[in-house]
């Protein structure tokens, strides 16, 4: 099941949102409008959030009502008709890891470059030869999952502009997935934690570059090289864990404006989504509704390339089985 947060383009644009299951990829259910005359109902699908917040019984009720969908034909919508907001517009948290080695190495090397463009040829020939080059992740890196916590006030969904921050030239985007948690725990063991995730969802964790490394050498951080309005997009709905076979094997493309610059997968995550969110719960409680990012795919980013994306730049990030998220980066006004 794929759970959107949407709000109908002839309606008003200060319209609440609504929350709905995607029919065959090409209509929306609004699932309140299904529940209808019962209020019950009406309550636990009131929202995306609400249906996390309110468990497995709120999800069967929305697999039901989707199931039954022909028989509400006053609550389905063309996708033309609709305005897909993230599918969770506010998480309770943001989280973001760092969970593939082969990104942080790739990001090395270009910053490495910069400085002297021999230092990363040598990195490569000592991988080449003694298997392990210089540049590496630290050793703590290889121990716990690394993580950050972004702005929830800062998600947008599919098909919305990011805004270029006024003081970054360098701009990138960022191929990543997350999980939505469903579950409330804390101190959860890492053989329990999928029973937490709720589904997953494509994620573009947009970076200001220049910024960002430079502030991070003041060893605290990301702060403003992460922090700005519409900088992270999540979508283009949340698909849910029955649809996924293999979360740890999804081809991840990137394209932009319709050019593709990145191809590659969720394989060699160094720590899995139940290490992580065992990790993360050490004695800090996860809530329904939460997001918490895998971190960026290798090669999955402009500073891996060293090739950046312009105002007016429309990106896709598409993650097998959970879709397209298109967002278009325009200057601020």
């Amino acid at each position: 099941m794929k759970l959107v947060t949407f709000q109908l383009r002839s309606g008003e644009p200060s319209a609440a949102p609504r929350a709905g299951v995607l029919l065959n990829e090409d209509r929306v259910l609004d699932l309140g409008r299904a529940a209808g005359d019962d209020a019950g109902a009406v309550a636990q699908l009131g929202s995306v959030m609400a249906i996390l917040q309110h468990g497995s019984k709120a999800m069967e009720l929305a697999r039901c009502l989707a199931d039954a969908a022909g028989d509400h034909p006053d609550a389905t919508y063309n996708m033309a008709d609709v305005t897909l907001l993230s599918p969770v517009p506010r998480p309770g948290s943001l989280r973001d890891c760092l969970a593939f080695e082969r990104h942080l190495i790739n990001c090395m090397r270009t910053a490495a470059r910069w400085r002297s463009p021999l230092l990363p040829q040598l990195d490569r020939l000592c991988e080449r030869v003694l298997g392990r080059g210089f540049l590496r992740p630290p050793k703590v890196w290889y121990k716990q999952p690394i993580y950050y916590k972004g702005n929830p006030a800062s998600v947008v969904g599919h098909e919305a502009n990011v805004i270029w921050p006024a003081y970054t030239e360098k701009l990138d985007y960022e191929l990543e997935f997350g999980v939505f948690i469903g579950k409330e725990g804390k101190n959860i063991r890492e053989g329990r934690g999928a029973e937490h995730i709720a589904g997953y969802a494509v994620f573009n964790d947009f970076s200001a570059r220049d910024v960002q490394l430079a502030e991070m050498a003041g060893r605290l951080g990301p702060a403003k090289g992460k922090d700005f309005d519409t900088g992270n997009a999540i979508g283009p709905w949340l698909t849910t864990v029955d649809e996924v076979p293999d979360p740890y094997d999804l081809k991840m493309t990137a394209r932009v404006n319709g050019q593709t610059w990145s191809e590659t997968s969720s394989r060699a995550m160094q720590f899995s989504f139940e290490e992580i969110i065992a990790h993360i719960s050490q004695d800090e409680t996860l809530y329904p509704g939460d997001f918490i990012g895998a971190g960026t795919a290798p090669g999955g980013c402009g500073l891996e390339l060293d090739r950046w994306i312009q105002p007016g730049d429309v990106v896709e990030l598409e993650v097998e089985h959970l879709g397209v998220l298109r967002n278009r980066v325009v200057r601020g006004t």
